[in-house]
């Protein structure tokens, strides 16, 4: 079974609570600043992860063989699929304040990769992780621990509904957890 330090904790912040005003405001600051360098940003994020979490690379028949950081950095494969991730991203926090259009954004995303892409849900949980840990890193100097607890609210509202889309299709665990290899989450932060 797959290591998770802090389950617990990670699981008491995966309540989908909606983000205040001053919670949305900081989430949003802190993407634009991101997001004006969005390829870059999201292949270093997948890059990330996949060199930490390789077995999420099963998943991708174009790039699942890449074990250089260079190599995969350099994918036209993974770019186009970096850009759609950040596109998605972009989309959920340019639309905080509609809880609906939210919603309808992360069901697609959730039903297409249980039903199409047969990923096992708790890669969103890891990815998010070290989505976190970018951000962090990119702001070291100014990322406070308000802004830390929103974004870790929006980790939580994103899996909170990328897990309920799986549940509506009646989603089955496809691959045991003994299959995932023992890795570690990021830390979110306080």
């Amino acid at each position: 079974m797959e290591k998770v330090p802090g389950e617990m904790e990670i699981e008491r912040r995966e309540r989908s609570e909606e983000l205040s005003e001053a919670e949305r405001k900081a989430v949003q600051a802190t993407w634009a600043r991101l997001y004006a360098n969005c390829e870059d940003v999201g292949v270093a994020i997948l890059v990330r992860f996949f060199v930490n979490f390789p077995s999420a690379k099963q998943y991708f028949s174009q790039f699942k063989h890449m074990e250089e950081p260079l190599e995969m950095e350099r994918s036209p494969q993974l770019r186009k699929h970096a850009c759609r991730v950040m596109g998605a991203l972009n989309t959920v926090v340019e639309n905080l304040h509609d809880p609906d259009k939210v919603s309808s954004v992360l069901a697609l995303v959730g039903k297409a990769h249980a039903l199409k892409h047969k990923v096992e849900p708790v890669y969103f949980k890891i990815l998010s992780g070290v989505i976190l840990e970018v951000i962090q890193e990119e702001f070291a100097n100014d990322f406070p621990p308000e802004t830390q607890r929103a974004w870790a609210k929006l980790r939580g509202l994103i899996y909170s509904h990328v897990t309920a889309a799986y549940k509506e299709v009646g989603w089955v665990q496809q691959v045991p957890n003994a299959a995932i290899p023992p890795a570690t989450v990021p830390s979110s932060g306080p």
